[in-house]
């Protein structure tokens, strides 16, 4: 794989911060400081706002599935496969948005998939049977990806650098957010209506953002940066990125990263409720809980490491953590410790998640920080490798039934092995703080 140069993030630490281009209705502006803070938290809640809409849309309908076996009158394998094909179309999906937000920027692509987004919600809570639920939710995960990939290349249009970095942690806390909250808002409008009305509340949402989109959001990508071509050239961009080989190393550690959490998604409610005996409320105050310890050391690091430790630093601590977790979750499931109880695997995994914080974010950056020519198209290879690699490590942990924690740690461990394989072999943080030493761009560097 080709290497083209340097691109890290301290580089960039004394570029001016650009403009956030946002609409502005008001008679007259405030003062300068005061507008920029109104106008980074609006953006803020916006981006947050796009970000949140794929958790909301799977993890708001997880305790309706019961209700929708029994009213569609279909196997719960069928229903499950609602789940299986929105997640498979929020991963297509942003392979197709990507490059289009290239070409013909980011407002028109966006706003085209929020309207069928809505379209596709509202369909999904009048379908007569399981086939059509199915093939709704297909569409709606399609569209639903415009949100997450075009909130990653509009937050690459519009920062740099360290100021990047920060503005995706405070993403993760909304994003961190979300999926805990989804699960309760839908048990709630559950007490109050059916399922159909989980769906009503996710089209009201698709409508209220879509309009603060097209009121409040204006284009990041100016004209003379955005790429001509059709399919063809898109996929030369993709070649491109792919081939280089610093971006192909974050990319992986970023997917490899994602499927250790998502084997943990998939598994702990097994773990926790079926062989530690605890109750579904326990395991949702530990989902919960860890879910909070990724927001919070995501705000530590944007906060408090940002700008004062490289970004490869937070990432190798982020990675060692994950993997001492792993290594740790494997050692108890497997008995070398005798039994342990409840509290030693939760810790494990309250380790495992909360190290997310770190690594998510850095990996984005450093990975986008090399692609401001194709920020679509390189969001959307994120995007997708880590839902796809998500979705190859669901499976697996359940592979040698619902009796034990070992394939759930295997695959942890695996997965968090090859993400520090690909940060040494393919990132090589050390060698390209040597280079920009040697050439005199940055004393500093991106420092391991």
């Amino acid at each position: 794989m080709s290497d083209p140069g340097p691109a890290t993030a301290e580089s960039h630490q004394s570029r001016p911060r650009p403009r956030i281009p946002v609409a502005s209705d008001g008679p007259a502006p405030a003062p300068a400081a005061v507008a920029a803070r109104r106008t980074g938290l609006l953006v803020t809640l916006i981006l947050g706002g796009l970000t949140a809409v794929p958790p909301l849309s799977m993890d708001m309908y997880l305790p309706a599935l019961p209700a929708v076996t029994q009213s569609l009158h279909s196997p719960a394998a069928t229903v499950q496969l609602t789940l299986t094909t929105c997640l498979a179309g929020m991963a297509l999906g942003q392979m197709v948005v990507g490059p289009m937000s290239d070409k013909w920027g980011r407002r028109r692509p966006l706003l085209i998939g929020m309207v069928v987004y809505i379209l596709a919600t509202a369909v999904c809570a009048v379908a007569p049977n399981a086939e059509f639920l199915i093939a709704a939710r297909l569409v709606q995960g399609l569209a639903g990806a415009a949100g997450i990939v075009i909130a990653r290349a509009v937050v690459r249009d519009m920062y740099d650098g360290v100021a990047m970095a920060r503005f995706f942690s405070t993403l993760m806390l909304i994003s961190g957010v979300a999926p805990v909250v989804a699960p309760l808002l839908g048990g709630q409008i559950l007490r109050v209506t059916d399922w159909r009305g989980v769906f009503v509340v996710l089209t009201v949402i698709g409508v209220l953002l879509t309009l603060v989109v097209w009121r409040k959001l204006h284009e990041t990508l100016p004209p003379e940066r955005r790429h001509a071509g059709g399919l063809g050239a898109a996929l030369h961009t993709m070649r491109g990125l792919i081939t280089d080989r610093v971006f192909a190393g974050y990319l992986l550690v970023s997917a490899f990263a994602f499927a250790a959490l998502f084997a943990y998604i998939s598994a702990s409610p097994f773990v926790i409720q079926e062989i530690y005996g605890a109750s579904a409320q326990t395991y949702s105050m530990l989902f919960g809980i860890n879910s909070v310890g990724l927001v919070l050391l995501g705000q530590i690091n944007g906060k408090v490491l940002v700008g004062r430790v490289s970004l490869d630093k937070v990432l190798a601590v982020g990675l060692g953590l994950i993997t001492l977790a792993a290594v740790a979750l494997l050692l108890m499931s497997a008995g070398v410790f005798g039994h342990v109880g409840l509290v030693p695997m939760a810790a494990g995994l309250f380790v495992l998640m909360a190290s997310m914080g770190l690594v998510m974010p850095s990996t984005n950056t450093q990975a986008l920080l090399r692609t401001s020519h194709a920020a679509g198209s390189a969001s959307a290879l994120l995007g997708t490798s880590t839902f796809l690699m998500g979705a190859v490590a669901s499976p697996l942990v359940g592979i040698a039934g619902e009796g034990t924690a070992v394939p759930m740690a295997v695959v942890q461990c695996c997965c968090a092995l090859l993400a520090v394989a690909c940060f040494l072999g393919l990132c090589r943080p050390w060698q390209r703080r040597e280079e920009s030493t040697e050439d005199g761009t940055n004393r500093e560097g991106n420092r391991l």
